[in-house]
């Protein structure tokens, strides 16, 4: 039996929305969004309705607690990727995130947080969200991907990540923070570094190739490396499949990989291989989830906290808002 890891949490929060939609006002940087013509606006509503229905049923069969919202609005476009505007902390620290796009500010919802409360040890909250006010911007984990056992906050520059947010965030969290530059293959700018990198406890996906400088591409790799993880370099049309947007979780047999199906699917034999030996992988169907520019582990915000009752695992599985 694995021994449980601060890095993959046991619980997450997840919002299903009413009325999804890719959202315009974020397409400028997103280059991952995509359009269907094929479909219509409530066509599409509905099957991203249905698909985080059953990625929620998957989580929860493969015993991860799952704390799921609704959302019935239409002005939060976005609001199915709650990790970019909350996180958690192990001694009980919740941190919000200060959004670029105005109109994902409305994604943060206090009933979120206040079950954060009742249910697990929270401490306190510290709110980045009025730096917002001076155009400084960090998007949670999906500006930042977090190695909560070496204290390393990676983040890839763009819109949605500054430096200067970064760094309060680490020194308030007691992170180190490593940052560079990364671009598709088109030599844009990847606008969320969760999107091209996943830490798990034994293993690291990575597109290496979109770290634009190559002495920083180095140190990262043999940082990683030196970790003891196995390193797994994507592609640049891998990452395009969304194959480095997974995370790992605690699971009722073991650790996990959740990812979406059509990342599963870019992986080449020997990397699902190497994955496989580390953790089971739970591939996820979303795609049309995708088409705004995110996939699994954008749609779930990881729960790094004590739960109030050790029951967890069995009496909140499938806990409901």
């Amino acid at each position: 039996m694995q021994k449980l890891s601060v890095q993959a949490p046991r619980g997450v929060v997840m919002i299903r929305p009413h009325h999804f939609s890719p959202n315009t006002a974020t397409a400028e940087d997103n280059v991952f969004q995509a359009t269907d013509a094929g479909r219509t606006a409530a066509a599409i509503a509905a099957a991203a309705h249905a698909e985080v229905t059953r990625a929620a049923e998957a989580l929860e069969a493969a015993g991860v607690a799952v704390h799921l919202f609704e959302d019935e609005g239409r002005g939060t476009p976005d609001s199915v990727f709650p990790n970019n505007w909350f996180s958690t902390h192990s001694g009980g620290h919740v941190a919000l995130y200060p959004m670029f796009s105005p109109s994902r500010r409305r994604e943060r919802r206090q009933d979120v947080i206040e079950m954060l409360k009742q249910r697990y040890r929270v401490q306190d909250v510290i709110d980045y969200s009025g730096l917002e006010q001076d155009g400084l911007y960090l998007e949670g984990t999906g500006a930042m991907v977090l190695d909560h056992i070496e204290r390393v906050a990676y983040a890839a520059r763009s819109n949605r990540t500054n430096e200067v947010a970064l760094e309060r965030f680490c020194t308030h969290f007691n992170f180190e923070p490593v940052v560079f530059d990364a671009v598709d293959a088109m030599g844009r700018p990847i606008y969320h570094t969760n999107v091209l990198m996943c830490v798990g406890t034994d293993f690291c996906l990575i597109g290496l190739d979109t770290i634009r400088d190559s002495a920083r591409r180095a140190e990262i790799a043999g940082r990683l490396a030196g970790t003891g993880r196995a390193v797994i370099d994507l592609s640049h049309e891998q990452i395009g499949e969304f194959a480095g947007n997974a995370i790992e979780l605690q699971g009722k047999d073991g650790r996990i990989v959740a990812m979406s199906a059509r990342a599963l699917k870019a992986l080449r034999p020997q990397q699902v291989a190497t994955l496989e030996g580390l953790a089971t992988i739970l591939p996820i169907e979303v795609p049309t989830i995708e088409l705004a520019g995110g996939s699994v582990r954008c749609m779930l915000a990881g729960i790094h906290l004590a739960a109030r009752n050790l029951a967890l695992s069995s009496a909140w599985n499938g806990w409901r808002a």
